[in-house]
């Protein structure tokens, strides 16, 4: 048995929330994630796995496949994307693919990223925190919690007719939630590894390949 099951143990107190109408957004994700990884991640042992949670015929929980659509195209560097758009992980799939991950893996060390929703002083917002991420639970789905890190985009309000609300979420915020995610993954990553820095942050915050 792999240290699939540890790997989820973690109680999740350590939970940081940057507006990403936020200037320096990208920035102070990337600086959060650095440090949450430097508390528990082993470059040397861990397979770092990005799973990006959701489906793309909802407009409000296609975050997920767009991040890791976007992080796809952008390869970094010794790091397994899961959950695009032309291959989204879902509710019907999910607990198929933590098994997979369980199988093909002997230490994988996720950061799962998801939409959720929240107050509407909130929308907007993203999570980042140590600790499992429980998909489905804004609208009442009963699904295994997965992650090491978690990274949760705001997308619109909750409390009442959730699907609803995520299939009338506009697409304007998600996009730029989505930019700002994948941004910040990227740098997380690739400034721990100098040599492989495939691309440049701009004062928008947005990456461009060089």
């Amino acid at each position: 048995m792999s240290s699939f099951r540890k790997l989820f143990s973690s109680g999740g107190k350590n939970t940081s929330r940057v507006a990403s109408s936020d200037p320096f957004a990208v920035r102070k994700i990337k600086e959060t994630l650095q440090r949450l990884m430097r508390e528990s991640y082993q470059i040397d042992e861990d397979q770092l796995v990005v799973l990006c949670i959701g489906t793309d015929r909802s407009t409000g929980d296609a975050l997920g496949p767009l991040i890791g659509s976007k992080l796809s195209r952008l390869q970094p560097n010794k790091v397994f994307v899961y959950g695009t758009l032309d291959e989204p992980v879902h509710a019907v799939n999910l607990p198929a693919t933590i098994e997979k991950l369980e199988r093909d893996f002997s230490r994988p060390y996720i950061i799962a990223v998801d939409a959720c929703l929240g107050r509407p002083e909130s929308v907007g917002a993203i999570d980042i925190g140590t600790g499992s991420l429980r998909p489905g639970a804004g609208v009442n789905k009963d699904l295994p919690s997965v992650g090491n890190i978690y990274i949760s985009g705001i997308v619109n309000v909750g409390g009442f007719l959730e699907y609803f609300v995520l299939q009338n979420t506009r697409l304007s915020l998600v996009m730029h939630l989505a930019e700002t995610i994948t941004s910040s993954l990227y740098f997380s990553i690739e400034e721990s590894r100098p040599d492989t820095i495939k691309g440049r942050l701009t004062t928008a915050g947005t990456v461009l390949v060089d």
